[in-house]
């Protein structure tokens, strides 16, 4: 039976001598989870887990210039007419003006999208992707800005067009399984990924989404996706996960990840949080209007710090810097 650890991740000054660092950041843990299908959980000192448990313990690889021994936001660009808080909001000189704004608020990577992705989307034609994405890419670099651009895509024509205009960074919402020659495409160009879990395409997803236990069951499919995209070149170290909150999964769902987020460092990989101003934020806030849940999304996020996750992926990017900024210096403060 196969045995799952998640560390009960700590923060702060009153660390034990013996507590050990997850993945060379601001978290530690003296003790782990053990999970294993159908079973209860178990509790239990780190010492005495009976496992490897250095995927928790070694310090991440830079990406795209990132350290990540602290925690980062990553600014979110929609170039689309549909997305599901901010569609065509952002066109042409807006699109620029908002990635400086972005990044002028703290964004150290914007994430610049051409194809909504929200529940009942239809699946856009990869030409008018990238005439929504490869010109805002490049105005941006004409710009003068420097942060790190990832494209928001599943296309592999897209982000070859993305990478051409100046992203560094490939985030496929399908997990590089929609177009066989995006993988490839991103080994070649030495490019790194982040990829995510999502039951069903974005017309589909929300439709019934049903699972044997989703915490492991997303957890197992990460894991044989970097299995993957390792077997076709791609740099182990050179990849993201994001767990997919929101896409094919119940609200039931999404808590159930969110409570237990820090099982993804097993990974081995820096972990990615997408929640901003979704679905479920509304649900639990009670505010239907998209662009009035920053308060509920840096909520979540602050959550997710505790748990140990590098990137957050936001739309309003001053709103979480700040909050991030005064949570790691009274929660996560260490005494020299």
């Amino acid at each position: 039976m196969t045995q799952y650890f998640r560390p009960l991740v700590q923060v702060g000054a009153a660390r034990p001598d013996a507590a050990l660092t997850l993945a060379g950041g601001w978290g530690w843990f003296t003790h782990v989870e053990v999970l294993e299908r159908g079973r209860a959980p178990v509790v239990v000192s780190a010492d005495q887990a009976y496992g490897d448990l250095s995927a928790l313990t070694h310090p991440r690889a830079p990406i795209a210039g990132l350290e990540w021994e602290r925690p980062h936001v990553m600014g979110i660009l929609n170039v689309t007419p549909d997305s599901f808080s901010d569609g065509g909001q952002h066109q042409g000189d807006a699109a620029t003006a908002h990635a400086v704004q972005m990044v002028q608020d703290g964004a150290v990577m914007i994430d610049v999208g051409g194809e909504s992705t929200r529940p009942g989307a239809e699946t856009v034609d990869p030409q008018d992707e990238i005439t929504r994405t490869a010109p805002a890419i490049a105005a941006i670099r004409a710009a003068g800005i420097e942060t790190p651009i990832s494209i928001d895509t599943r296309k592999a024509a897209v982000a070859a067009a993305a990478l051409d205009a100046g992203a560094d960074v490939v985030n496929d919402v399908a997990g590089f399984t929609y177009d066989a020659a995006l993988a490839p495409l991103c080994a070649f160009r030495g490019a790194p990924v982040c990829v995510m879990h999502a039951q069903g395409d974005p017309a589909t997803m929300h439709h019934d989404p049903h699972y044997d236990d989703v915490l492991l069951d997303v957890y197992d499919y990460l894991k044989e996706r970097i299995a993957a995209l390792t077997a076709q070149g791609i740099v182990r170290d050179q990849i993201i996960a994001d767990p997919g909150i929101g896409f094919g999964k119940t609200l039931a769902h999404n808590m159930t990840l969110l409570n237990r987020l820090s099982l993804f460092h097993g990974l081995g990989v820096p972990i990615l949080l997408g929640v901003s101003r979704k679905r479920f934020i509304g649900t639990l806030a009670d505010e239907p209007d998209a662009a009035k849940r920053g308060p509920g999304s840096v909520g979540v996020a602050l959550a997710a710090l505790g748990q140990g996750v590098q990137l957050i992926r936001a739309h309003d990017v001053a709103l979480h810097t700040q909050a991030i900024a005064l949570w790691q210096a009274s929660v996560a403060h260490r005494s020299s």
